[in-house]
């Protein structure tokens, strides 16, 4: 019939053909960021790594049909001139540049999924947003990791190759009415393709995949990376608000199982003055005193001075941090806030009245400061400590000799404590919190250091090293402060970095970082090594309780230090579901159901019980205590009550 004549084939099979080399390229990506993170994402078999691949198709689906929306109209809006030279030269353009930029997207992850330990967010931005100096880090990452931009060149350049290889040949349309009609069905087919290739079904039931449903094709959760592509993960996560409101128990199963709010009643003569460290990228597996037990072939520590100090103390082996970045560390130590899978500190509800050992301390009349040698409000801690309430901010402002600036991020730590050690104190009794910053990407010591350290086994072994001088020099200077005495010390890591030793490549020791209390004062009896699970959480009543403060306190951790015992309910996020370790188990929780349950002992995640502890009374007592303490979580956020 002639009315077929004016079907747009051609068209349309060239149109398919360029999509089809989005999913090739996508799936190359896909290889190089499982080949480049293969220490950290365990396949067992070319059969599993298919499995993940395909299953990723729908993910990519998403991801491919976002990028070029506009690219497929333009193809098929029936304008007339669509097969011409220059309409098809304005489809090459907008093809590349709206796919060259969601590509590139994925190259960042082959570097930065080892610090991040989930795939590219929009919470990027977030952390960006508070930094002046993301050219430079840009820029000092590219020459740092060449083969990131390499691979993306020649990927570019085999893509334009293969999409020019099929050209469309100028055709005019005869009848236009055929044309138009042919068209516009074209598009609402298309239409509707897109639109169950965007939700990832077209059954009326299923809400559009998100960055859950990744983890439904997988044998270990860490696969759950694999089968994602970064352009998805940030595309379904711009605008997003997981904080919701959810009711699984009532108040009184809270208040029995969770107990929210802790009351210690330690007598305190004399209020200890307190000193927080928070040390940049300080994963448990860098120290020598936290690995004693673990028989790690051929282990080396890379933190003699906290070796040695921590023999002096009192440390926890078993501590987990609270959250995957910086200012997740921050709420988690200052205020026991942990970051799931979205952040609190980037939520709308951050700004609110919150009970910490900020405000804690600041009721009890302590001097409140916060030190971080960053430039004022770089990563929102600014921001952040106004709201804890803070009196004093010390950054690289008030430092105020830029000589001593690495560069990109900061002050050199050993310059900047020395200032910090010098400049507490003048009003007694103090609560202050460091925020170091050298051990730290880009991985680099001062030149006057070069040679001083050992290089170690990755990028992060030599700049620890300084890290840990740095704090060795800064206890020479703070011994002679008249204030040293009477001082708690608290050191911990805001979450982990590069790992080495196999031991910390298991999904749970990827929040693996170490607890220290010391304090020169044998009065606070701060010493030994207590293997109970820790968290970052657990910090701020344990200091709570250290100062004699002995009304309510609102937190999920609780004292270390007490007789008064709390169960503990560790808690985090691996950014797509959120992990729990209450009693003998570990448990996964995507929001609305537990989709994992595994021995406590079974850090990497290997064996999902789920199946086999149905009627299990503890399992089944650890899932109610899941989803109520993730409601009691949202119901404080959202309405207000974190005091």
């Amino acid at each position: 019939m002639k009315i077929f004549k004016e079907f747009r084939k051609q068209e349309v099979l060239v149109l398919l053909y360029r999509i089809f080399l989005a999913y090739f390229f996508y799936q190359i990506a896909r290889f190089l960021f499982w080949y480049f993170n293969r220490g950290l994402i365990k396949i067992d078999s070319v059969s599993d790594y298919f499995s993940l691949s395909y299953h990723g198709i729908a993910f990519d689906t998403t991801a491919i049909l976002y990028v070029n929306a506009l690219f497929i109209l333009l193809s098929i809006i029936p304008v007339i001139v669509n097969t011409k030279k220059i309409y098809q030269k304005i489809l090459f353009w907008v093809y590349f540049v709206t796919n060259g930029i969601a590509y590139i997207m994925n190259f960042g992850d082959f570097v930065y999924f080892k610090f991040s330990q989930t795939r590219l967010t929009s919470a990027a931005f977030q952390v960006a947003q508070h930094e002046d100096n993301i050219f430079k880090v840009f820029t000092s990452s590219l020459m740092q990791n060449p083969f990131v931009l390499i691979w993306f060149v020649v990927l570019i350049w085999l893509w334009v190759f293969l999409y020019k290889k099929v050209k469309i040949a100028e055709k005019r349309p005869v009848k236009l009415i055929p044309y138009f009609i042919w068209s516009v069905l074209t598009l609402c087919v298309i239409t509707v393709l897109a639109i169950g290739g965007i939700r990832g079904d077209f059954k009326h039931s299923t809400r559009p995949i998100n960055l859950v449903d990744a983890n439904r094709f997988v044998k270990l959760p860490a696969q759950g990376n694999m089968v994602l592509n970064s352009t998805f993960s940030f595309f379904r996560t711009m605008n997003t608000n997981s904080f919701k409101e959810v009711h699984f128990v009532d108040e009184k199963f809270i208040d029995e199982n969770i107990q929210p709010y802790k009351i210690y009643e330690r007598k305190v003569a004399d209020k200890p003055n307190i000193v927080i460290f928070i040390v940049e990228s300080f994963s448990r597996e860098y120290s020598g005193a936290f690995n004693k037990d673990k028989n790690i072939k051929d282990y080396v520590s890379y933190t003699p001075f906290i070796d040695s100090l921590a023999n002096e103390s009192l440390i926890f082996p078993n501590t987990f941090a609270n959250g995957r970045q910086s200012i997740h560390g921050m709420s988690s130590v200052l205020a026991g806030i942990p970051s799931l899978t979205d952040a609190f500190t980037s939520s709308p509800y951050s700004n609110q009245k919150i009970q910490s050992i900020v405000s804690v301390c600041n009721e009890m009349g302590y001097d409140t400061s916060f030190y971080h040698g960053a430039p004022n409000g770089s990563m929102g801690f600014l921001g952040f400590g106004n709201i804890l309430g803070f009196k004093h901010y010390f950054g690289k402002t008030e430092y105020n000799n830029d000589q001593d600036f690495d560069g990109i991020w900061a002050i050199w730590d050993e310059p900047f404590l020395q200032y910090f050690a010098k400049n507490v104190g003048k009003t007694q009794p103090f609560m202050t919190t460091v925020f170091t910053a050298s051990s730290h990407h880009p991985f680099k010591i001062p030149e006057k250091y070069n040679g001083k350290f050992k290089k170690g086994k990755n990028q992060m072994h030599e700049p620890i090293q300084y890290t840990d001088y740095s704090i060795k020099k800064y206890f020479e200077t703070a011994k002679k402060q008249p204030w040293f005495k009477n001082t708690i010390f608290v050191f911990t890591g805001d979450h982990t970095n590069e790992i080495y030793y196999p031991e910390y490549e298991k999904a749970m020791n990827r929040f693996a970082v170490p607890l220290i209390f010391y304090s020169p004062n044998p009065a606070y009896n701060l010493k030994g090594v207590n293997q109970e699970f820790a968290q970052q959480i657990d910090i701020y009543p344990t200091l709570a309780d250290l100062i004699g403060y002995n009304k309510k306190i609102r937190s999920w951790g609780r004292s270390l230090v007490s007789e008064k015992q709390y169960p503990p309910i560790i808690a985090n996020s691996d950014g797509a579901v959120e992990q729990f370790i209450i009693g003998n188990y570990i448990y996964r929780f995507d929001g609305k159901d537990v989709v994992g349950i595994f021995d406590k002992t079974d850090l990497g995640l290997e064996k999902n019980l789920l199946g086999q502890l149905k009627n299990n009374p503890e399992a089944d007592k650890g899932k109610q205590i899941a989803k109520a303490w993730y409601q009691d979580y949202m119901n404080r956020v959202i309405n207000r009550k974190m005091y």
